[in-house]
């Protein structure tokens, strides 16, 4: 099955130039695919969907007519990341993630970054995920987010940009792990040729990542998984990851605070836990400081949290630079605290409280595309080209009476890759979300979740709207040559 027909369009395309020539590193992939017959490709194809489905390796859609659970859509084609530039990207992550690590713990400590006015105070204070209750707090090493999914894009021009931030409780990385499994039995040639870089030993630092979080009382510290439960719709990575760590994987009834520490019932007694990666949003976690009809957290956690006698990860309140609106300042944040210029810039983004922003949004709505600053999962938003008078006049309304809530930036023509579509390869629209680990160093995982947008024309990758994913090779220095 060849590539003879595979048409770039007017995008930038991550496996080859515009002329249709494969770029020099995709190669041995290249060439390994043209020895394959169509059948073949297609038997490769389904045997992959197989595999999923039966590890289970699902999510949920909530609403969806075809029913809830689904099968993670995978495409065997991998995306390509040659050394040089993902160098680039893991020095921009770990600028990022120290400055916005530094961010969260000024905020809720001296404010200094507000006393300055190098962002505005109104709208950090005014933020949905800012928590009063973290005031003064200090989670251990001074660490709150010990994992990040930060989603980057290409644009036309091949420069990568980051489109936003996820602190709170990122999610995909079983994914990556599980994508890189099924694709090295699908084209070992391939993956050994091109000296792809391993992601496999992520449960081992990120068990790392956590133990080192936990208190310094804490000679061997005991990490669990904190779950909302089996009708999450990340469940499934959830119980992966606790299984892969050797951790136990608990919902909040298996959790009490007893003698001024969290434990967890077993069959010998309560335990004293010390780490919990928490899958839970902050509001949950204690109905004695959140909401008070919680069922999924344990009450009384954050008065152990405050007196540094468990570690939670991400800590409370990390939630204020996932905020679409404050992701604008990232730039500022990076230049405050460590006084360097950004490595990533952000997508050029319009904040709709500044009025002349504003005015700008209300007269370019066809054109941009308009995010709600609290919502995630490709919800809340506004794709201007592809959008009909009356949701332009919509949002209109929505923007004019809520400013505080709603960003806007230029549609991006984001980078494409070939995914095999009936018998032939077709370009589909891709963004990457690598993940970083923040434990004793920071540690970017060397590829990320591909995520794909499988609707023709569609700019939408996520998941619950119908996308995709595909496993990322980043290249080692000296890949084999054909």
């Amino acid at each position: 099955m060849d590539f003879q027909n595979y048409d770039t369009g007017s995008f930038y395309d991550e496996l080859f130039e515009n002329s249709g020539k494969p770029r020099s590193m995709v190669a041995p992939l290249i060439q390994r695919l043209k020895t394959m017959s169509h059948s073949d490709l297609i038997r490769q194809q389904k045997a992959a969907e197989s595999e999923f489905l039966q590890m289970g390796i699902t999510f949920t859609v909530y609403g969806s007519k075809e029913g809830t659970e689904k099968i993670f859509p995978f495409d065997i084609i991998p995306r390509i990341v040659p050394n040089p530039e993902w160098q680039v990207i893991e020095k921009g992550l770990i600028q990022r993630i120290q400055a916005l690590n530094l961010f969260i713990d000024d905020i809720y400590h001296g404010q200094q970054i507000l006393k300055d006015k190098a962002i505005p105070k109104e709208v950090v204070l005014s933020s949905f995920g800012y928590r009063s209750q973290c005031v003064g707090l200090t989670p251990p090493r001074r660490i709150w987010i010990h994992i990040t999914g930060t989603d980057l894009v290409r644009d036309k021009d091949g420069h990568y940009y980051v489109l936003e931030d996820n602190l709170r409780c990122p999610s995909g990385v079983s994914y990556v792990l599980e994508n890189r499994n099924v694709l090295k039995r699908t084209l070992p040639q391939a993956f050994q040729d091109m000296s792809v870089k391993p992601v496999d030993d992520y449960p081992l630092r990120l068990l790392d990542t956590l133990r080192y979080s936990a208190p310094n009382d804490s000679a061997s510290p005991r990490v669990v998984v904190l779950t909302p439960g089996p009708y999450n719709s990340a469940y499934f990575e959830h119980a992966f990851l606790a299984q892969q760590m050797g951790a136990q994987l608990v919902e909040g009834r298996d959790l009490v605070v007893s003698d001024g520490y969290v434990k967890l019932r077993t069959t010998k007694g309560y335990e004293r836990v010390d780490v919990i990666y928490r899958r839970v949003d902050d509001e949950f976690i204690d109905p004695l400081a959140f909401k008070p009809d919680s069922t999924l957290g344990i009450p009384g956690i954050m008065e152990v949290y405050r007196k540094g006698r468990v570690a939670l990860a991400n800590a409370i309140g990390t939630g204020i630079a996932d905020d679409k609106g404050i992701y604008s300042y990232v730039p500022n944040m990076i230049k405050f605290y460590l006084q360097e210029d950004p490595i990533l810039p952000n997508v050029p983004t319009f904040v709709c409280w500044e009025e002349d922003q504003r005015k700008y949004v209300l007269e370019n709505l066809d054109k941009l595309v308009v995010k709600a600053v609290n919502q995630a999962g490709g919800y809340g938003m506004l794709v201007g080209p592809h959008s009909t008078k009356d949701e332009q006049e919509k949002f209109a309304k929505l923007i004019t009476t809520h400013p505080r809530e709603y960003i806007a930036q230029p549609t991006l023509a984001l980078s494409r890759v070939p995914v095999i579509v009936d018998d032939h390869f077709e370009g589909r629209h891709v963004d990457l979300r690598p993940y970083v680990l923040y434990g004793r160093s920071v540690y970017v995982l060397p590829g990320g979740l591909t995520r794909v947008a499988l609707k023709k024309g569609s700019l939408v990758v996520n998941s619950s709207q119908g996308g995709g994913s595909k496993d990322t090779w980043v290249l080692g220095e000296t890949p084999i040559p054909v």
